[in-house]
């Protein structure tokens, strides 16, 4: 076990990128080290610490924090720490002790494996190369960090995602409407602030019911594994603060508000971005608000991130909306008077964009309004240009997107609703009435019974103990299903043992049947997600508990049987919502079994006749059932055809008068900024291109090969990779039992089971890590040929990486990612670089160890010479490279940080947070670029056949 002393410098073996560490503590069993140049803190335990000790030789150069370099001559060691001894370019004598070595200073060590024999295959060292370029060109692609998670590349939501996720520390409300993907889009986000490093620690607290549903989404869709923070989990952790135990934390509010030290220690755990689902239940008033709203604001106030996660805005009253916008920016929305008055001011501001979008001419009103809402030089020069045809509609999309930039509320909240995202199947209900049988009248009679017991008397009323021989939905459950011909079916009722009997049930009537319920764990639910969306040799039918509504897509199916129906309105939605997706082919058929003379009439004529909630989407549900719940709940319990006939009538006329309030009160202005088509396009366009790249399969079966995982096909499309019998090492997310993966979405998309393999999937990116942050191919003997070399040549190439140290949240790669130099020299320092990498060609012949050893060994001053000329040739290209990488992120971000300052002087939901943290970045990045450097990344020596 190494001695580690207070100010000894060390390098991380596995993330050279941090630069230089500087041990700052060791306590007990772990070390402390701080890695200056990327701003981060790490601690290792002592005994497994993949941490090198950076220590300089005689010859080699070194550098001071303070920028100026020089040669050691000497090593001098007292109490554990280094001073180094030599002279400077003009031969002045100095001393450098390790504490003060810049830390942005990268060790590696591939010429000293060369000479040691350490040696690497050809290709792996090809691979090597390979794949620096490959990330070079992956950091820069406008769909970073959105192409890898398990969904469909819809419009709308990547936009949401791409406006979202860039913005350092986004505060934003996502308001979507039921069904268009609010999850995905948290989901998108999420993932690209993980992957570009913008985000590491996010905690996501959401209402109990959804804590699986959640869990589920994040992993199976964008492999994040969350942890499930519960009181058990919390006590077990065994940590001052168990949050700071993970940096990924899922929780539910009930959790938090259960104790106070619960939410303290939440509140100053160090997130650097938290999501708020179902926000609108947060409860707020100007004289009193709630525990959980005064939580979340407390917590609002220590995130620099906060996505809350909502219910359609003007369904909640205004009130509600500006409750929410204050927890993002408390600033802005300190009083709910002036928010009010302000919306009043843009309350025409909606109907000019529509007129401008419409409008074959502006009359002289809607141009003077357009002049005076803009009222700068820019829009002059557009509203002349909308007289020229050939310009006139450049014009109208450029003044509609300077009105969306400059009004309203559009940068801090987004809002799509069916109305304008298209792609929507439709619904068919067909419902069948059934005799109640007598021993379930006679059970239903009694009173006293809860809501529950009236709809679902399967649970509590039995005829010999076996409830599913005397009810007669089983009889139709069985014969519809045999009916349909093996056509997917998606069954759901509102409990487990239900679906339990009924799953039984249907596989002895001979009906392939699966269930999925809350008894299974995780991993039996997925198996039985995967049979049934088999296409081949699946299960014809899903039998699903409540939980079967928890987000998962079973969109191949369009029918679906509602066995029992739910008393919440938006757990109806939920349901059909599994089928009724964006992609969506099919018109849904609903299946209803609904038994005479019951509260399960009573409820089925109050969803189809009072809230029409089963062939269309009401988004006034929720707040006609909630007004009028007591009077229905009254009904169930006590039947009166006259006080049904009242209630369907009065909740018809409610649902259709609020139905006209919400689309009277559409933020048109809002919506259009939700999603600006032509971007949107862009980046499908762009994603659909990544998804098409050729070089992803070709380098994963290189990277597959030189690591020792075996591949096998599997079907079309898809391949189940195995650990190899001669496996390097423990592949990044490959089970020992094996995986199947594909690499085509679409086949992603419809088996949940298998994994679907992107850039960006953890054991793709794993995989890059490996090549990159190891030794692995940075040194290699190869015998190759060249028409226009001679034969017994002996030549160097060298690989020297430009790139500098910075703190992953400022995604420096965008800007700057790795840049390589290649350099080819004979033995007598000629360059021959310029005969392109790929055209050397190799020879299927190899020196074995003691004869390469034999060579370098005799080669080695030849060989060193020529290492230090291309040392000399790549530092005289990195002023170029860093002042192109600087130009680059300049020029980025002054417009950005224009455009910003612009705008805030007409938009007040420009943060002033958000433009300083942007100079700082900026100033961040150039001192970072500034330090960048080129460090020797691999070597090869070439003998020519």
């Amino acid at each position: 076990m190494p001695d580690f002393v207070p100010g000894q410098r060390w390098i991380s073996e596995t993330e050279p990128e941090l630069g230089l560490g500087i041990v700052l503590s060791e306590e007990g069993n772990r070390v402390t080290l701080l890695f200056m140049a990327a701003g981060d803190r790490r601690i290792y335990a002592t005994r497994n610490a993949p941490l090198a000790r950076v220590r300089f030789a005689p010859g080699d150069q070194v550098q001071s924090q303070d920028g100026w370099s020089m040669t050691v001559t000497a090593v001098d060691e007292q109490d554990g720490l280094l001073t180094y001894r030599g002279r400077d370019e003009d031969g002045e004598p100095l001393a450098l002790e390790e504490v003060d070595l810049n830390p942005h200073l990268q060790f590696n060590k591939p010429q000293e494996r060369l000479f040691t024999g350490q040696l690497d295959s050809a290709e792996l060292f090809n691979l090597r190369h390979d794949t620096v370029r490959l990330i070079g060109r992956l950091e820069q692609s406008p769909v970073r960090g959105l192409c890898g998670g398990r969904a469909s590349p819809i419009p709308h939501q990547l936009f949401i995602a791409h406006e979202v996720s860039n913005r350092p520390s986004p505060r934003v409300l996502l308001a979507d409407e039921v069904g268009l993907g609010k999850t995905i889009e948290a989901g998108l986000i999420l993932h690209h602030q993980l992957i570009t490093g913008r985000a590491e620690r996010v905690l996501i607290v959401v209402p109990e019911p959804l804590l699986h549903q959640w869990l589920v989404e994040m992993r199976r869709r964008f492999n994040l594994r969350f942890s499930l923070f519960d009181a058990e989990r919390y006590r077990e952790a065994g940590e001052p603060n168990p949050f700071q135990s993970e940096q990924l934390v899922l929780c539910s509010l009930d959790f938090l508000m259960a104790s106070p030290q619960h939410q303290s220690d939440a509140i100053a755990a160090g997130w650097d971005l938290c999501v708020i689902d179902e926000a609108h239940h947060l409860g707020w008033s100007q004289a009193a608000p709630s525990p959980e709203y005064r939580f979340v604001e407390s917590l609002g106030k220590q995130v620099p991130g906060l996505l809350l996660l909502t219910a359609t805005p003007e369904q909640l009253g205004k009130e509600s909306h500006f409750a929410r916008l204050r927890l993002l920016d408390p600033d802005r929305f300190h009083s709910y008077e002036p928010f009010l008055a302000e919306e009043r001011d843009y309350a025409g501001l909606a109907d000019v964009i529509q007129h401008l979008l419409d409008d074959a001419v502006l009359d002289r009103t809607q141009l003077g309004r357009l002049r005076e809402l803009l009222a700068e030089d820019l829009a002059d020069d557009l509203l002349e240009r909308l007289d020229d045809p050939a310009s006139s509609q450049a014009a109208r999309q450029a003044l509609t997107q300077l009105l969306l930039d400059r009004h309203g509320t559009g940068r801090i909240l987004f809002r799509n609703t069916r109305a304008t995202v298209k792609g929507f199947p439709g619904r068919r209900l067909l419902p069948t009435a059934l005799p109640l049988p007598a021993h379930y009248g006679v059970a239903l009679a009694s009173p006293g019974l809860s809501p529950e017991q009236r709809l679902w008397p399967e649970r509590w009323v039995t005829a010999d103990g076996q409830w599913w021989r005397q009810d007669p939905r089983v009889a139709w459950l069985t014969a519809t299903l045999k009916s349909l011909r093996q056509a997917k079916t998606l069954v759901i009722c509102a409990q487990r043992e239900t679906a339990m009997d009924l799953e039984e049930t249907l596989r002895i009537a001979g009906i392939r049947a699966a269930a999925f319920h809350e008894g299974l764990s995780i991993v039996a639910r997925d198996r039985a997600a995967a049979w049934f969306a088999d296409r081949e040799d699946g299960a014809q039918v899903l039998v699903c508990s409540e939980i079967g509504s928890e987000g998962r897509n079973f969109q191949f199916a369009h029918h679906l049987v509602l066995f029992d129906l739910p008393l919440n309105p938006d757990l109806l939605e939920q349901r059909i919502g599994r089928l009724d997706r964006i992609g969506q082919s099919e018109t849904i058929q609903i299946h209803l079994g609904y038994l005479e003379n019951s509260a399960q009439e009573t409820l089925y004529h109050w969803y189809q006749d009072g809230l029409g909630a089963f062939e269309q989407l009401n988004p006034a549900a929720p707040t006609v059932h909630a007004r009028l719940q007591a009077r229905l709940l009254d009904l169930l319990a006590n039947p009166d055809p006259a006080g049904e006939a009242a209630l369907l009538a009065e909740a018809g006329v409610l649902s259709r008068a609020t139905q006209a309030a919400l689309q009277q009160g559409r933020d048109r202005l809002l919506e259009l900024n939700s999603c600006r088509e032509a971007e949107a396009r862009r980046l499908v366009e762009a994603l659909h291109a990544q998804d098409a790249d050729p070089t992803l399969w070709p380098w994963l079966e290189r990277v597959f090969d030189a690591y020792g995982i075996s591949v096998e096909e599997h079907s079309e499309r898809c391949l189940i990779l195995r650990p190899g019998e001669h496996m390097r090492m423990q592949f990044p997310e490959l089970p020992d039992e094996g995986v199947t993966v594909t690499l085509d979405r679409d086949t992603g998309l419809s088996r949940e089971d298998i994994l679907f393999l992107s850039f960006e999937h953890p054991m793709v990116r794993g995989a890059m890590d490996i090549i990159l942050n190891s030794e692995h191919g940075n040194a290699a003997l190869s015998i190759l040929r060249h028409p226009d070399l001679d034969p017994g040549q002996l030549l160097v190439e060298c690989f020297h990486v430009v790139d500098c140290s910075a703190p992953k949240h400022l995604h420096i790669a965008r800007f700057f990612p790795p840049v390589l130099i290649r350099t080819l020299l004979d033995h007598e320092g000629n360059d021959l670089s310029h005969l392109p990498f790929e055209s050397l060609e190799r020879v299927p012949r190899q020196f074995d160890r003691e004869h390469a050893l034999e060579l370098l060994r005799a080669q080695r001053k030849p060989i060193e010479a020529a290492i230090k000329r291309a040392e000399a040739r790549a530092r005289k290209q990195v002023p170029g490279i860093l002042e192109a990488a600087i130009s680059r992120m300049l020029g980025a971000m002054t417009g950005e940080l224009k455009r910003l300052a612009a705008l805030r002087k007409v938009n007040p939901n420009v943060r002033q947070e958000e433009l300083d943290q942007l100079k700082a970045h900026a100033l961040d990045m150039h001192a970072s670029i500034q330090a960048g450097r080129q460090r020797l990344d691999a070597v090869r020596v070439i003998v020519t056949a």
